[in-house]
């Protein structure tokens, strides 16, 4: 594939800054999942290349390299199917676009839109850290200082509400409520909105938190709920920063608690409040009004994965010479799409 009559940076500026938002009105936070992914693969091929970030073209994103780009965010990233796959449909998507722009690409999306989205395990398995790991985590940091009061705050709110990082990056002043009932509006996916209430706690953090940082800010305004200084400047709080923030202290955690996984990723703190409010008792479409699901479909993977880690749990607890091993069949404890609904909508 040789393409010399289109640059690629300057293609992606128009395709992020003027093709998704303002001919095709995509909301800001699927813009950021494109842009993530674009970003990811061109520093993949800077590294595998050996190459300057802007010395990378078309030449360098032949379908096989691609390919093998998935192949990594798996494999070294530890990304899951559905992420993997939405990596690949935003690349797909924007060399749709490339190839609109230039005939010589279209060879290469052909081969691309050959291959099919990968198709998840039967059974879907749930990451999720138990109540004392969250605690862990959230007490490894000084709220003594600003930066540690700033910092546990941002990860109280993310197990709080159960939101998605862009979700929680985007709050803002105007959109918390801390009067008698405290909540919080957050704006996901697709231009959806969806507000979640505060625990009690999480409120009085707040509010010690916008007495420091947002003393002299109008308190129904647009400033960013969490910001960083920088060169004098406020700058919403960054996706970066946060994972950064959550890995170190993470890993300051496990010396205390060994529950704390190794990995501890934003979505961790999403995926730990929905199971934890599953086993709280909470029903099923209550917790995906709680996450902000489109469709109840995609919060049945928490039952999936209560279901699993309980038949684990019988199998550890059940010596290999009891009778009983024998009969500890995973089907017998796999609940399938069906079973939820009927046991939700009381047939069952």
């Amino acid at each position: 594939m040789k393409s010399k009559d289109i640059s690629l940076f300057p293609l992606i500026h128009d395709y992020l800054k003027i093709y998704l938002p303002e001919q095709r009105n995509v909301s800001p936070n699927t813009i950021l999942s494109y842009r993530k992914a674009l970003e990811e693969l061109l520093d993949y091929v800077k590294e595998r290349e050996e190459i300057p970030l802007g010395s990378v073209s078309f030449e360098h994103l032949e379908a096989d390299t691609i390919f093998t780009f998935l192949e990594y965010l798996e494999s070294e990233k530890g990304y899951s199917i559905p992420t993997r796959n939405a990596r690949f449909a935003a690349i797909r998507a924007f060399m749709d676009y490339a190839a609109d722009h230039d005939v010589a690409l279209v060879a290469n999306l052909n081969k691309l839109k050959k291959v099919p989205f990968k198709k998840a395990a039967s059974t879907v398995m749930v990451d999720y850290m138990s109540m004392e790991a969250v605690t862990a985590i959230i007490e490894q940091l000084d709220a003594n200082t600003q930066k540690g009061l700033r910092d546990r705050l941002f990860i109280m709110l993310l197990y709080d509400t159960g939101a998605r990082i862009q979700e929680a990056l985007n709050i803002n002043l105007g959109d918390l409520q801390l009067g008698s009932l405290p909540k919080v509006t957050l704006f996901g996916k697709g231009r959806k909105t969806r507000v979640v209430p505060l625990m009690d706690k999480t409120a009085q953090h707040l509010k010690k938190y916008i007495s420091v940082f947002h003393e002299n800010t109008e308190q129904d305004g647009d400033a960013p709920l969490f910001y960083s200084v920088i060169h004098g400047k406020k700058q919403r709080l960054s996706d970066r920063r946060v994972r950064y923030i959550l890995q170190k202290y993470g890993d300051k955690a496990r010396s205390v608690c060994s529950e704390v996984p190794e990995n501890v990723y934003p979505h961790l703190f999403r995926h730990s409040r929905a199971m934890h409010l599953y086993q709280e008792g909470m029903d099923l479409t209550l917790v995906s009004q709680w996450l902000g699901h489109s469709q109840l479909q995609t919060t049945q993977i928490y039952a999936h994965a209560d279901t699993e880690h309980k038949r684990k749990a019988i199998e550890a607890a059940t010596p290999q010479d009891n009778p009983l091993h024998s009969k500890l069949n995973s089907a017998r404890y796999t609940v399938t799409d069906e079973e939820t609904l009927k046991k939700l909508a009381g047939l069952k």
